[in-house]
């Protein structure tokens, strides 16, 4: 049986993050086609706690030396765009609330 080097340990890493990430982007895109009130306190409360984990298991892999900090902030902003983007698609903006 053969070690894992560290770069098949941070590439591992790295994907099961952007699988957790894209987990939360399922789960709130199916929350947004289903809800009648995306603004409501209990989808902010999941989806605050679904961030507050990722940036956690984020965290364990920044300080187990698995990713570095910056791609670790990566996968956020990429997931906070990408929720954003969804966000677009189903809440009317400001300019268009009449």
């Amino acid at each position: 049986m053969t070690t894992p080097t560290q770069t098949d340990l941070s590439q591992r890493a790295q994907q099961l993050l952007r699988d957790d990430a894209n987990k939360i982007e399922q789960l709130i895109a199916v929350q947004l086609e289903n809800l009648t009130a995306p603004k409501c306190p209990l989808y902010e409360e999941v989806l605050d706690t679904q961030m507050f984990g990722l940036s956690r298991e984020i965290d364990f892999a920044v300080r187990a030396g698995l990713i570095t900090r910056t791609h670790g902030k990566e996968i956020l902003s990429e997931l906070e765009q990408k929720l954003a983007q969804l966000y677009s698609l189903v809440l009317p903006s400001p300019n268009q609330q009449g």
